[in-house]
């Protein structure tokens, strides 16, 4: 079984084609592109033929998660979860299998306060 390849995203060989893949070296993109500030990984995401399709996941420059999700295709699909810098959890979104789109979403606000609760009817 072969490692997954991880490309740092402000590598020089990495680049968006016109349909917006992702290509490193001039090829489609497969695996994980990451961002970095200070070394610390802030940003992940994994690609399949310059697509994003698989777990998106970003933190703090401090390590705490800031967001959480899966992408199919490009496009977000299931629960989405983002969190505040101290923590508590920020909002919930749950999108659609077949349309890809919001169906659902709930947010707080730092102190852990219902802001928002939204449906789609």
């Amino acid at each position: 079984m072969s490692a997954v390849q991880r490309v740092d995203i402000d590598d020089p060989d990495v680049d968006m084609d016109m349909g917006n893949r992702m290509l490193y070296h001039g090829e489609l993109f497969t695996g994980e592109m990451a961002e970095y500030v200070d070394d610390q990984v802030v940003c992940l995401d994994v690609y399949v033929d310059g697509i994003k399709n698989g777990l998106s996941r970003m933190w703090y420059p401090d390590g705490a998660p800031k967001l959480e999700g899966t992408v199919v295709n490009g496009s977000a699909r299931g629960e989405f979860r983002e969190w505040h810098p101290n923590g508590r959890l920020k909002s919930r979104k749950f999108f659609d299998d077949d349309i890809y789109s919001l169906k659902e979403e709930t947010v707080w606000d730092e102190e852990g306060n219902l802001v928002r609760d939204w449906h789609r009817e």
